[in-house]
């Protein structure tokens, strides 16, 4: 069963070296972990190890670490693309690519795919229903403070598998 990729994007008031490292290496700083993260109310810190084969994980309130994904490619400042598993085998992941695209001097075009659905077998269709509900509302938080807010937007609703 092969389903189509999930794609969502947003314009950023950052030249495009600041809205890389915004959304790569300063990912923790929009990232809704409450909701969004292996632990949920048990995390405390997510993290990012930019450079490729680094991770994406979380940490919990007792220390214990969940990967969420590998960097496979890095090409700063216009692509990342890493496996996707919170809470699962990597050989579950998913795959997701993130181009960064100038518009003009001051502003970024930030372009996301969420791929290789049918590597999760039977469950496919559901994760992907999750996450095609869940992308959209993470990316407002990291446009939010990509123009400078203090106060993101709450994540709720689907995009979470409960536990």
């Amino acid at each position: 069963m092969s389903l189509p990729p999930l794609r969502r994007s947003v314009d950023v008031p950052l030249a495009l070296d600041a809205a890389f490292d915004l959304f790569v290496r300063r990912l923790p700083e929009w990232w809704p972990l409450r909701t969004r993260s292996v632990g949920l109310e048990r995390a405390r810190s997510c993290h990012v190890e930019a450079h490729v084969g680094g991770r994406l994980y979380e940490r919990s309130d007792t220390g214990d670490e969940s990967d969420w994904g590998r960097f496979r490619v890095l090409e700063v400042p216009s692509r990342a693309v890493f496996s996707w598993h919170p809470g699962a085998p990597e050989t579950a992941a998913t795959e997701v690519e993130v181009r960064f695209t100038p518009i003009g001097d001051t502003s970024t075009r930030v372009e996301l795919e969420h791929r290789q659905w049918e590597r999760l077998g039977a469950r496919a269709s559901f994760v992907r229903g999750l996450f095609e509900g869940g992308w959209g509302p993470v990316l407002a938080r990291f446009e939010a403070l990509a123009r400078g807010e203090h106060e993101l937007p709450p994540v709720e609703g689907p995009g979470c598998v409960q536990r």
